[in-house]
């Protein structure tokens, strides 16, 4: 299974339920990797989401604890365990664990490849996500080179940052 995330310099991924910074290559980085894709995210991360609405041309898995809890076009799990019995039939690498913040700590330990745009600059935060390079059962496998988000297309224009990918050491593969 994998998981993608956006990290600042200190591994905060949002604030207030929002995202730290928008960049639109990073968003199509996002979409490109879990396009035609499992992706299973939690409630409050539907929330932040355009139209509140599942992500289109994926298979959405949300968890929710709230018994009456309903979305159209998407599969509701009620836990860990009920997520991954959902996905259990599917190839791992077409899995996508993309947030919120417990959704990511309770995940990560079933996680084989992780790719994180790590952002160069602090921000306000509220919620982190586990700082992997201190994490033994992980390496970094990928880093590109260091891009700068666009003041036309981003939120903020000049902020440095690129794209890695980790694997967990007992799997590696390529």
């Amino acid at each position: 299974m994998n998981l993608i995330v956006a990290v600042d310099s200190e591994w905060g991924i949002g604030c207030r339920d929002s995202l730290l910074i928008s960049i639109r290559a990073d968003l199509r980085n996002f979409a490109k990797l879990t396009k035609e894709k499992t992706v299973i995210y939690g409630s409050k991360t539907l929330e932040t989401f355009p139209g509140k609405a599942p992500l289109k041309g994926r298979r959405n898995i949300i968890l929710s604890r709230k018994p009456d809890f309903k979305v159209e076009n998407a599969e509701i799990a009620r836990s860990v365990e009920d997520a991954l019995s959902l996905v259990a039939n599917e190839n791992p690498s077409d899995v996508f664990v993309i947030g919120g913040g417990s959704i990511y700590s309770q995940f990560l330990p079933f996680c084989d490849c992780c790719y994180i745009t790590k952002i160069d600059k602090s921000f306000e935060k509220d919620t982190y996500f586990p700082n992997i390079d201190e994490n033994g059962a992980f390496r970094l496998v990928y880093r590109s080179s260091l891009r700068l988000s666009d003041a036309e297309t981003d939120d903020i224009g000049g902020v440095a940052y690129y794209f890695t990918k980790y694997r967990r050491i007992a799997n590696e593969t390529d």
